[in-house]
């Protein structure tokens, strides 16, 4: 047995139990308004279950699950929630993949390809173009001979 204690006073007095009894209705009962929660639905087979229909706004969002002395909630997944959140993914998917392509087509081409080192300690500069060749000041029949300097080496 549990006790109750009550810090602010004596406890209330008991509801009194009328004395005469109820009057049984002669009539059907009238179905009752359909609230958020539906019909007890008895389940065939052992153990004995029950479930309990809760819905909202007419459409049902979950069940109370009466077993085995345990009642447990289970919701319903909601198609229209479902849809949207595919929805959704499939549009940030959209926007990243778009941003990339764009991102990727816009990008300038780099001026040189690869720098590396060489042997030596050389930079080697792969994919860079030609530096501008000095201008020729030989006359022209010097270059149709392909004519070169006569230099004395020292």
């Amino acid at each position: 047995m549990t006790a109750i204690f009550n810090p602010t006073g004596p406890a209330p007095a008991p509801v009194p139990v009328p004395t005469r009894p109820l009057p049984t209705p002669t009539s059907t009962p009238t179905p009752a308004v359909a609230g958020p929660v539906g019909p007890v639905l008895e389940l065939p087979g052992t153990p004995a279950a029950a479930l309990v229909p809760v819905t909202h706004a007419g459409r049902p969002v979950g069940a109370f699950v009466v077993a085995g002395g345990r009642v447990r909630y289970r919701r319903l997944a909601d198609p229209d929630r479902l849809v949207a959140a595919a929805a959704g993914a499939f549009a940030v998917a959209a926007l990243v993949a778009t941003v990339g392509v764009v991102a990727t087509a816009r990008r300038r081409p780099p001026a040189i390809r690869t720098v590396t080192m060489g042997p030596g300690g050389w930079v080697s500069l792969r994919g860079a173009p030609l530096p501008p060749l000095r201008p020729d000041r030989r006359p022209w029949w010097a270059r149709a001979l392909r004519a070169r300097r006569l230099v004395v080496d020292r």
